[in-house]
């Protein structure tokens, strides 16, 4: 189905209000684009466990939202030319002007898959759940990943770390808790390693369908794999449903999630578990260490991969 998309240049101040004004003219869903920085209760409910870095907030904001171009659409848009005319009265609307282009539904489905190719993190191959299995005999093990809309193809350098260290660090039949599972391939490396069982948490409901999509697709066993939603770090009936007696706990997320979250885990470890961390940004490194260390655990590396670093420590 083609589409065709109508960008209005506004400014911050007014994006909520075109917002509501082409919600009553029935138009639904809108694309809002701009540089505002995120508050720190913005970082806690991102679905994404790396943010984007922003050019400077110039008040700009781009608003957007999508027609059917099999249809006429004139009257439409004079109401919505009429609705800005309107909202000029109160709130600076800025430039106002509306550009037109064509897209696809192909296009935000489908487009990304190209990007995503297969890739080795030492002896594991991770590929794409639809390109062909080439060379799977010359791997450990092969993981099949289709992220879906979650995050985590395992490609980017802070999964990269978090597998590198569950490879040094997993025993076989060990427990695994994924903080903040996302697509679950940490969960399903785990499990292709050897452990016993994992559970998995994250705050979007769509990546504990990715996880439990992306168990299938490994075919391993549902009864290895619990997947819930939900904040660990508030939630107290989360953590008993999760329970306590991990041999290894990851949290690939963010170092802003990860110092709060870090004074539940050692809870949720046996004595002798070890703590995964990563999504830590470098100058983020000494605060995170000491969020580990002021919650009882040492830390036992810290290891780096280009401005990404991965810290993993002990409950002794």
């Amino acid at each position: 189905m083609k589409w065709k998309k109508y960008t209005i240049q506004t400014t911050t101040q007014a994006e909520d209000f075109i917002s509501s004004m082409m919600a009553d003219l029935g138009i639904e869903g809108v694309q809002i684009e701009d540089n505002v920085p995120l508050s720190n209760q913005d970082k806690e409910k991102m679905y994404i466990d790396i943010l984007p870095e922003l050019p400077p907030d110039e008040g700009i904001a781009y608003v957007s939202f999508f027609l059917d171009a099999e249809k006429e659409q004139e009257a439409l848009l004079a109401q919505v030319k009429d609705g800005l005319e309107e909202l000029r009265l109160f709130v600076e609307l800025g430039a106002g002007t509306i550009t037109q282009s064509e897209t696809e539904d192909q296009d935000w489905i489908n487009n990304w898959k190209k990007y995503f190719k297969s890739f080795a993190i030492e002896d594991i191959l991770i590929k794409p759940t639809w390109e062909q299995e080439t060379d799977a005999g010359n791997y450990r093990c092969v993981i099949e990943i289709d992220p879906g809309t979650s995050f985590g193809t395992g490609k980017h350098e802070t999964t990269r770390l978090c597998i590198q260290q569950i490879l040094k660090f997993i025993q076989p039949g060990d427990r695994v808790l994924d903080v903040g599972c996302g697509s679950g391939i940490l969960s399903v490396v785990s499990l292709k390693l050897g452990a016993g069982e994992v559970t998995g948490t994250d705050i979007d409901p769509l990546c504990i369908t990715a996880s439990r999509d992306n168990m299938n697709v490994n075919h391993l066993s549902e009864k290895t794999g619990r997947f819930y939603q939900g904040n660990l770090i508030e939630d107290d009936r989360l953590r008993e449903t999760v329970g306590n007696g991990y041999d290894i706990v990851t949290a690939n997320i963010l170092a802003d999630v990860v110092i709060p979250l870090t004074p539940v885990i050692p809870d949720c470890l046996k004595p002798g578990g070890i703590y995964i961390t990563s999504g830590i940004i470098d100058f983020k490194e000494e605060e995170v260490t000491a969020a580990i260390e002021a919650a009882g655990l040492k830390v036992l590396e810290a290891i780096h991969l280009g401005e990404w670093v991965s810290i993993t420590a002990k409950k002794e």
